[in-house]
C-alpha cells in the first residue's frame, strides 16, 4: 500500500516522489480485511506485487486483484498490479502453473499494471506500464520518466515480438522463449540426437550421450517448478568440466552450458538446429587442444563437411 506523506520513507524513488510503501498482511497471509485495516487519510494506492521470482509454499493466502480494486475503487484509490513476469498469451506448458495474465488483472479492475518486456512476454528486457489513460499520462509527464524511457532499438524490438501476440496462436510458435518453453520432450529427444550425432561424427573419441533431465523456465517466472527437458551430455577426454564449460563461455561463439552429473550439458530445449554447427566447431576447439597452438598444424585442420 502506498501513502502520500508520512514518517516512515523509503530512499530512491519513494523519497523522491514523498510516498511512502506500507507492508500489509504478513509474508505468507495477506487478506483484504488486512488492506482495510491500514487504509488511512493519506492513502492513495492500494498495490499487489505478484512474486514472480520466488514462491512461498506452505499455509497461504492472498487478495486477489479483483477484491483489492473493488475496496480501492469503494475508497476513491488506484489498485495497482505488479505482476512481475507479465503473460501476455496463454502458453499452455504442460506441467507448468499458469500465470496471472495482464488481461485478466485489467479486466479484474486494476487501474495500473506493471510488467516485464522480456521473461514471459519474450521481448527486449524492459518494464511496461498499462492502465487507464488518464494515469498514463500522469506517469509519463513525470520529469523522472525522462531518466527510465527506453532507446529505439529497444522499442523496435518490444514493437516487433508486440505483433505477434495480436494472434495467440501465431505468437507461441514465433516467439523464441514462448516456443522452446511449449517444446515436447519427444521433439525435444529428436533434436538432441541429432545434435549428439553431428558431435559424434565431427569430434571423433570423445562420447556423448543423450539424457533426459529437467529445467525451469528461469527469467524471473514459475520459481521452483521443473520442466522436463533433454540434453546431450559430454564428458571431455583432454580437460575437466569445469574446464570445459568456461572455454565454451570464451568461445568465438560463446556457448553457456550447464554442469550436472560430472558433465557438460547442451539442453535443447534452449537451441535451434542451426545453434548446432557453433556447439560442434566449440566441443572440437576444446577436444583438439594444444593442436591449436602450433600454427602449421592448425593450418592443415578443417571440419568435415556434412552435406
Amino acid at each position: 500500500m502506498i501513502e502520500i506523506g508520512g514518517s516512515f520513507r523509503l530512499p530512491d524513488i519513494f523519497s523522491a516522489s514523498g510516498a511512502v510503501l506500507r507492508e500489509v498482511g504478513t509474508t505468507n497471509r495477506t487478506r483484504i480485511g488486512d488492506y482495510e485495516k491500514a487504509i488511512g487519510e493519506e492513502t492513495a494506492i492500494l498495490m499487489r506485487a505478484h512474486p514472480s521470482n520466488f514462491r512461498v509454499i506452505g499455509f497461504t493466502e492472498e487478495a486477489s486483484i479483483a477484491e483489492l480494486a473493488d475496496l480501492a475503487h469503494e475508497r476513491e484509490l488506484i489498485a495497482l498490479d505488479d505482476l512481475g513476469s507479465g503473460a501476455l498469451v496463454d502458453a499452455k506448458v504442460p506441467g507448468l502453473p499458469d500465470e496471472p495474465s495482464v488481461a485478466d488483472s485489467i479486466n479484474d479492475g486494476a487501474d495500473v499494471v506493471c510488467f516485464s518486456g522480456d521473461k514471459l512476454l519474450g521481448g527486449p528486457q524492459c518494464g511496461i506500464i498499462v492502465g487507464r489513460e488518464e494515469l498514463i499520462a500522469q506517469i509519463n509527464s513525470h520529469p523522472l520518466m525522462r531518466t527510465y524511457r527506453v532507446d529505439k532499438m529497444t522499442l523496435l524490438a518490444l514493437e516487433a515480438t508486440l505483433r505477434q501476440c495480436f494472434d495467440p496462436a501465431e505468437a507461441v510458435e514465433t516467439i523464441p522463449t514462448l516456443s522452446m518453453l511449449r517444446r515436447s520432450t519427444e521433439e525435444l529427444g529428436r533434436a538432441a540426437h541429432a545434435l549428439a550425432e553431428k558431435l559424434r561424427t565431427i569430434v571423433v573419441g570423445e562420447e556423448f550421450l543423450v539424457c533426459t533431465d529437467v529445467g525451469f523456465a528461469g527469467g524471473g517466472a514459475m520459481p521452483e517448478h521443473q520442466l522436463e527437458t533433454v540434453v546431450v551430455q559430454w564428458r571431455p577426454n583432454e580437460v575437466s568440466v569445469s574446464e570445459a564449460a568456461a572455454a565454451l563461455r570464451e568461445a568465438e561463439v560463446p556457448i553457456v552450458a550447464r554442469v550436472r552429473d560430472e558433465a557438460v550439458c547442451f539442453d535443447v530445449r534452449t537451441l535451434r538446429e542451426d545453434d548446432f554447427d557453433a556447439i560442434v566447431d566449440g566441443v572440437f576447439g576444446i577436444s583438439i587442444g594444444d593442436e591449436e597452438d602450433d600454427e602449421e598444424e592448425a593450418d592443415g585442420v578443417s571440419l568435415p563437411v556434412i552435406e
